[in-house]
């Protein structure tokens, strides 16, 4: 008995569809990747071995946020947390002039919203010179 020999057919592989999805691949990533901008600038600031004139602390208007969720303007509590006391507060402190500077000094436990209430105030007052300040950390 004689068998016949099947034919064996070339095998190819056709490398089209994973070109396309590499290419699809390397077209997501590149899409995807967010890319850091990072941009350093020196700057040397001037040093000074006096404190400011005492007349330009007097134009200053501090503002404390205390722990507790309290606004102190120049020493003075408000008597609630709202947006309009606070606008009310600034008012008469800063006398209608809004190119007083505001120095807004919060505690690390208070809410950031008492800081944006602060800002929303300000921008209701038409005030521009906001600054804040902060306590270095102790050396270990």
């Amino acid at each position: 008995m004689k068998f016949r020999r099947q034919k064996i057919d070339d095998v190819q592989v056709n490398l089209t569809p994973l070109i396309d999805v590499v290419f699809l691949l390397l077209i997501f990533f590149m899409v995807s990747t967010t890319f850091n901008q990072s941009t350093e600038l020196t700057i040397d600031l001037p040093t000074a071995t006096s404190d400011a004139p005492a007349s330009d602390r007097d134009e200053n208007v501090e503002l404390v946020i205390t722990a507790d969720g309290r606004y102190v303007i120049n020493g003075q509590t408000l008597i609630n947390e709202k947006v309009d006391t606070l606008v009310q507060g600034l008012k008469e402190v800063t006398e209608g002039r809004s190119d007083r500077p505001l120095i807004i000094t919060a505690d690390a436990k208070s809410s950031y919203e008492m800081v944006l209430k602060v800002y929303d105030a300000a921008a209701r007052l038409g005030i521009t010179k906001l600054a804040h300040t902060a306590q270095r950390e102790p050396k270990q």
